[in-house]
């Protein structure tokens, strides 16, 4: 028995040592690696309504990626944004104009966006399919009253645009009528869907709006000649363009940024600004 007793004490001893041996031998549990934070929070924007339909998908999109995120975006006009985000009042203010000289102070960073070209559209019944710089500032400054006075039919002229708060109105005012001011005698839309819808239904009307919202309601009005293009933009033939910036106030972070940078992605732009209407900044000319 005394022999049994010690073949047992010595299989459980190897034993015992053998499970020592290989527990040494064995790493740690891996640990899981550590994941970014989730983005999330509500972002809000206001300004030009130009960039709506860009900033629109960008809001779809993002939003189906980041389901912790709530992204609001309102229109009212380039000034309006801009003034909205040095107040506070919004995260982004989106605008197709450079920084006001009142806000230049007010610690807003600009961030570019996209190309925006613009088009001056005409109600159907018009016959006139192109217009001179010369003729265009002689329509809206009020001393060309008559369509037969630039080659068309005799038919008054109605102006249909955007109010001073508006950034389509800032570049119209800075590309093509530099310091010649716009008449008083004119209709004015709080949007470029507005404008678009108040110039199909209005005979011999005139206006501009972002080259997004041409459609089939409207007639397109080539500028000395040229009709617009997203080709004839970048390269350097069709002059009547900004570009669409976002402001914040100071260095955006958390979901702002990330709001921001999706947006300014060439994966985002590539798939969405030409179809917008809008060019990406890549192929802007510099």
């Amino acid at each position: 028995m005394k022999n049994v007793s010690k073949v047992l004490t010595g299989i459980l001893v190897f034993v015992l040592s053998v499970g020592l041996l290989a527990g040494c031998g064995q790493s740690k549990p891996e640990q899981p690696k550590q994941q970014a934070a989730e983005i999330q929070g509500t972002v809000t924007a206001s300004g030009s309504t130009a960039l709506l339909p860009l900033l629109k998908a960008a809001q779809e999109d993002f939003q189906k990626q980041n389901a912790k995120v709530t992204i609001n975006i309102a229109g009212g006009g380039s000034f309006t944004g801009q003034n909205q985000v040095a107040a506070g009042s919004v995260n982004i203010g989106n605008s197709d104009v450079g920084l006001q000289d009142s806000l230049k102070s007010a610690g807003l960073v600009e961030h570019k966006l996209v190309g925006i070209p613009f088009v001056f559209i005409v109600n159907p019944g018009v016959t006139v399919d192109s217009l001179t710089t010369e003729q265009y500032v002689g329509i809206f400054s009020g001393k060309i009253t008559n369509w037969k006075e630039v080659g068309g039919k005799d038919q008054a002229i109605t102006i249909i645009h955007r109010a001073k708060s508006s950034g389509s109105r800032a570049t119209i005012q800075e590309v093509v009528m530099k310091t010649v001011n716009f008449t008083d005698n004119a209709v004015i839309q709080d949007s470029n869907g507005a404008v678009r819808a108040a110039i199909a239904s209005t005979p011999g009307a005139i206006g501009y709006v972002d080259a997004a919202y041409v459609d089939q309601s409207v007639k397109g009005l080539a500028y000395n000649g040229t009709k617009f293009s997203l080709d004839n933009v970048t390269g350097g033939k069709y002059p009547v363009y900004t570009f669409g910036r976002m402001y914040t106030k100071g260095q955006p972070t958390g979901a702002i940024k990330a709001f921001i940078d999706f947006t300014t992605s060439k994966g985002f732009q590539e798939s969405y600004a030409e179809k917008q209407g809008f060019i990406p900044l890549t192929k802007m000319p510099q």
